[in-house]
């Protein structure tokens, strides 16, 4: 039973490790933007409330989203563990979060946090931005994104380090060596993958 947070700026490498740490581990790798995307597809109720804010280009608002993870957390493959990607964002969002575990009597047992040079992250979407015919995604609005980035997660990564739960990783090199790094900071912790 693993349950763990994946946390890092933009271009970090989350959804990669995700995947893969998801293997290793054999949990569910759950990211809200997976949730909003399969509620949208599936026109649940909470998927419809989530699309009419998506359609008009806004934020899905702490409540739909919190609303949308308890969901997502209550089914039987997270029963067992989870890798939460992307959420929580806000301070208000690690609240509930604390919430919805203490519900099923579970507690995170790390947040592993990817860190990464900032220019390299900055080459890094750009060139992702290129292949995927981002036209929007320019150097200044990268480096906007970051700046609210740490705005935002500098206080959750503090929350966290206070609970003695942060795993600090590079994530810059090769995938499959950026995945090592991760599953041996756990592993010194105790965290041991299936």
């Amino acid at each position: 039973m693993t349950r763990l947070l994946l946390i890092g700026m933009p271009g970090a490498g989350k959804g990669t490790q995700a995947e893969r740490l998801s293997e290793a581990f054999g949990i569910p790798a759950i990211s809200t933007g997976d949730i909003f995307r399969h509620n949208v597809k599936n026109e649940t109720e909470l998927g419809k409330q989530a699309k009419a804010f998506m359609d008009r280009g806004e934020y899905v608002p702490d409540s739909l989203t919190n609303a949308l993870v308890r969901d997502r957390l209550s089914h039987a493959d997270a029963a067992e563990g989870f890798l939460l990607d992307g959420y929580p964002r806000t301070a208000d969002q690690v609240v509930e979060l604390d919430d919805i575990l203490s519900s099923h009597s579970q507690k995170l047992d790390a947040v592993v946090m990817l860190t990464a040079d900032v220019d390299e992250v900055v080459r890094r979407l750009l060139n992702r931005a290129i292949e995927q015919g981002r036209a929007d995604d320019t150097e200044e609005v990268i480096r906007r994104r970051l700046e609210v980035y740490e705005e935002q997660t500098a206080p959750l990564v503090s929350v966290y380090a206070a609970r003695d739960l942060v795993v600090t990783v590079d994530g810059l090199g090769e995938v499959a060596e950026v995945t090592a790094r991760i599953v041996d900071a756990l592993a010194e912790r105790g965290i041991a993958k299936n």
